[in-house]
């Protein structure tokens, strides 16, 4: 089976367009892939990691703060609010830590993207902004890996 593809050709840059071109060429060699993947690592890491430590009381005792906050205002059905305490706390935990190293990159912004769409689904239903753009961010981790600065990287993880 062949496959052809239509070029269509297009006029020569001249004015503006030049410009634009040269910026956007600025744009893309400031911007390569390792420090994006970077940078939404640590902005991902960060915000599920400051929600974790508002669970615990010292290193990593669950709160009963947090232990209420599942039974009254998170109510997720098919998990007892213990169980689901427990186990947002651990992933809120773990996942932003193996995402500062890098180190299984896309199966811990999976992890955490599961958990954005539990709690756009189920909990903060009008929060959708918020977490489209968390969202945004761990597509892009999920579909692209951790980039060179990684452990991904160093161990060969794709």
């Amino acid at each position: 089976m062949t496959t052809t593809t239509t070029h269509i050709p297009t006029a020569p840059a001249k004015g503006p367009r030049v410009l634009l071109a040269r910026l956007a060429d600025a744009a893309t060699w400031l911007t390569p892939h390792s420090l994006l993947a970077l940078v939404n690592r640590v902005a991902v890491a960060g915000i599920f990691w400051l929600s974790a430590r508002t669970k615990v009381e010292g290193w990593f005792t669950i709160s009963d703060s947090a232990y209420a906050l599942f039974r009254e205002e998170y109510k997720l059905p098919l998990l007892p609010p213990e169980l689901a305490a427990q186990m947002a706390t651990v992933a809120e935990h773990v996942f932003p830590i193996l995402l500062v190293l890098g180190l299984l990159t896309r199966l811990s912004a999976l992890a955490l993207l599961g958990m954005t769409l539990v709690i756009q689904v189920f909990v903060y239903p009008d929060a959708w902004p918020t977490h489209l753009s968390w969202a945004g961010l761990m597509l892009y981790l999920v579909g692209r890996g951790a980039g060179n600065v990684s452990l991904d990287r160093a161990l060969g993880i794709r």
